[in-house]
């Protein structure tokens, strides 16, 4: 509850001055972004109230400041001053689009530990003939698909059915002692695998049907039955994974005439070079995060799909949307209605993602600016308002609007006749799927260089991109829009008459 009230003082702090600073309104940005300023405030109160003026080496002869021996404080002595890096990160996190994509969970130093919750079916008692035995499920990948006897320990192995993820084998089992660790070792006797998985059923995965009914139908409990009847129990189990900040960084250098003869129109180099540093640290999450995303979302279409053939690229072809015939053009299809098709392949990975993952479905998809046209060209689309402000960075990607419950984002990095698609759905630090970790989302340092005395900047940023959850390409789609055997494509599509 303490932590609670902390995140909600942090918020009512920060939120009013990040607002004010990029113009972002969105609840949820506005959280993680003033958890990051709290912690980044607290990372350089503690580094620069360590940097002593008699640290800076080649600054010459030494001289403290007139308050406190501190850099940064009234009266500088001769080191150089630490500035507030605090406003570029805040830049960095409001530009980058693709936070807008992906649960967010600061980092306090530069290890840290995601956690995330998963409901199991932990086991629970039946009563049978008068005696309560236990039941304990589980899933593995060396089952036979059908009931196994038991050894020692375990009466029988029940075959409950596959897991709709990966495929396993689901059991059901029932001792005739407490359920521990001994049914892996049992199980894999029983079937004569020593190296099986043997791991405790996701719930909301693989839904078991009959675990709280009176059979596997589903049927009710009568009276008399519920008020015998031990419950099954679900479990709540809390992983956690331990993640190390990683870095993106970039450097440039501007000579001394060209800062003294931009000043005579009124432009800052370093600014000028820091701004495009920045918009490269950007562009490089972005890039990063989406292309994890796309991994992933193939992961997933080759799972649901494993006798598909790959396309060119070594994607699983399963979900591809294929492009009319000719013949079908010449048929009766419109403009219109091949641009639906798009359309209703998008819903299709939306609905797939919650069918899956049964989180919900997608409501996000990235594509290039060709495809982008086509949705913006379907009915029912609505404009995404342009609004003038520092979340806009130049060249990245941006929303272009929404269509039919999806947020539609173009990627203006991707060539003009790249047809690829991935929609995704954006949870909570919780599910499944990509989480993005800042530690420190944007650090800059300004250097002199001994021989040209001309600046020289370098931009850095330490984040970590973590995979949570035992699934998390449930949680994606990746596909193509792939070209008829006449060779049809959509640059032929966008100019039908």
């Amino acid at each position: 509850m303490a932590n609670l009230i902390n995140e909600a003082e942090i918020k009512a702090t920060w939120a009013p001055i990040i607002e004010s600073a990029t113009g972002i309104s969105d609840s949820n940005k506005l959280a993680w972004m003033s958890e990051y300023c709290h912690n980044h405030k607290l990372y350089e109160e503690a580094t620069l109230s360590s940097v002593l003026p008699s640290m800076v080496k080649g600054m010459g002869a030494v001289s403290f400041p007139s308050a406190f021996n501190t850099a940064g404080s009234a009266g500088d002595g001769s080191g150089d001053k630490s500035p507030s890096l605090l406003p570029l990160a805040m830049q960095v996190a409001a530009q980058t689009v693709g936070l807008d994509l992906v649960p967010v969970v600061p980092m306090a130093g530069p290890m840290g530990l995601l956690s995330y919750l998963d409901f199991v079916y932990d086991g629970g008692a039946k009563r049978d003939d008068a005696k309560l035995a236990n039941v304990y499920y589980f899933s593995t990948d060396s089952g036979t698909g059908a009931d196994i006897a038991g050894g020692a320990t375990h009466a029988a192995y029940e075959f409950v059915g596959t897991s709709r993820i990966d495929g396993n084998d689901i059991y059901k089992v029932i001792g005739t002692a407490l359920i521990d660790a001994n049914v892996q070792a049992d199980f894999r006797l029983a079937v004569a695998v020593p190296a099986a998985t043997v791991e405790l059923v996701k719930a909301l995965e693989d839904h078991i049907p009959g675990f709280s009914a009176s059979n596997a139908a589903g049927d009710p409990f009568k009276r008399e039955d519920g008020e015998r009847k031990a419950e099954n129990i679900m479990g709540l189990s809390l992983f956690s994974k331990s993640v190390a900040a990683e870095t993106f960084q970039v450097a440039a250098a501007v000579t001394r005439e060209q800062v003294q003869d931009l000043k005579q129109f009124g432009v800052d180099a370093v600014a000028q070079v820091e701004a495009v540093l920045t918009n490269e640290l950007t562009q490089s999450i972005n890039n990063l995060i989406l292309r994890e995303m796309k991994v992933l979302g193939y992961r997933n279409v080759k799972s649901v799909f494993p006798a598909a053939p790959l396309n060119v690229l070594g994607n699983s072809t399963g979900f591809d949307l294929k492009l009319p015939a000719a013949a079908d053009l010449a048929g009766g299809e419109t403009v219109a209605s091949v641009h639906r098709r798009l359309l209703s392949q998008i819903l299709a990975a939306a609905n797939l993602i919650a069918n899956r993952g049964r989180r919900g479905a997608g409501n996000f998809a990235v594509v290039g600016p060709q495809t982008a046209t086509v949705l913006q060209a379907v009915a029912g689309f609505v404009a995404n308002p342009m609004a003038n402000t520092i979340s806009q960075a130049a060249g990245a990607i941006y929303p272009v609007g929404s269509v039919a419950g999806i947020n539609v984002y173009t990627d203006p990095r991707k060539a003009w006749d790249d047809y690829t698609v991935v929609v995704g759905r954006k949870g909570d630090g919780n599910s499944p799927g990509l989480v993005f970790m800042p530690y420190l989302m944007a650090e800059s340092v300004q250097t002199i260089a001994e021989g040209t005395m001309a600046p020289k900047i370098a931009v850095k940023s330490r984040f970590a991109l973590v995979e949570a959850g035992f699934h998390p390409e449930t949680q994606y789609v990746s596909f193509e829009v792939t070209n008829d055997a006449a060779g049809a494509t959509w640059s032929n599509l966008l100019n039908l008459a």
